[in-house]
């Protein structure tokens, strides 16, 4: 009778363990890994290295990166797609368009700031330019002796000068006198308004006897109550007495 034949009982051919395949293969995944991360880190770029790492991370970990671009390298903007910042224009605010009446008072104060240069007035005469218009004050000393309302004879040359520009305007004129506040005393009127109403028709009727219009002209005597300055000293009483002649703006 035949033996069975022995199938290698005692001795039976095992198969090679091939499990220390797995972690040699994590290993050179890992290895490749790293080279790859050394050789993306050679040339440094921030948003790169952060997306390389991000993956590194969801492959070995299997967590999920939170961002629309996954992967070692996020696609750029497009040149064409991306936000240009526009070049603003400076804003420059426009002057408005002077008047013809504007013009003319403009070149009318050139003239008078000439005439006032000139012919050395700047002492007694000053010149401003005011919404009312343009306004012309003379120190009550070139044109009146103390506490009196006649126009002393050497101002009339003064006045010519003035008619003679401001004629060149249309514009109404207003004439205005002021005082300080010493009390008239015995010079003929009754208060310092009735001297200064009576200084600035004065003028008023020269500048008619000069050919400006009558209803052009306007008067106001206001007497001490719009000092420019307190009355406590003579230079700020003086600079209180004053006719003013104001071209006026159309209203």
């Amino acid at each position: 009778m035949r033996k069975p034949r022995k199938h290698f009982e005692e001795e039976q051919d095992e198969h090679m363990d091939e499990s220390w395949l797995i972690p040699y293969a994590d290993i050179m995944t890992l290895l490749l890994a790293l080279f790859i991360v050394l050789f993306a880190a050679s040339n440094i770029n921030v948003s790169k290295y952060e997306a390389i790492m991000n993956a590194l991370k969801s492959e070995l970990t299997g967590t999920k990166i939170e961002s629309n671009q996954k992967g070692l390298s996020p696609k750029p903007a497009s040149k064409s797609t991306a936000a240009v910042p526009q070049k603003q224009e400076p804003v420059q605010n426009a002057e408005p368009k002077k008047s013809k009446e504007e013009i003319e008072l403009d070149n009318l104060k050139e003239k008078l700031q000439q005439y006032i240069a000139d012919n050395g007035l700047k002492a007694v005469i000053t010149l401003a330019d005011t919404k009312r218009g343009v306004e012309v004050t003379l120190q009550d000393v070139i044109l009146f002796d103390s506490g009196k309302a006649d126009l002393k004879p050497n101002s009339f040359q003064t006045l010519d000068g003035l008619v003679g520009l401001i004629n060149t305007v249309p514009n109404p004129i207003s004439i205005e006198g002021y005082t300080d506040n010493v009390p008239v005393g015995k010079s003929g009127f009754a208060s310092n308004w009735e001297l200064s109403s009576a200084r600035a028709v004065s003028v008023l009727y020269y500048f008619e006897s000069k050919s400006i219009a009558s209803n052009r002209l306007q008067f106001t005597g206001y007497g001490e109550s719009h000092p420019l300055y307190p009355n406590d000293t003579n230079e700020h009483r003086q600079e209180n007495r004053r006719v003013t002649i104001v071209i006026l703006r159309a209203k």
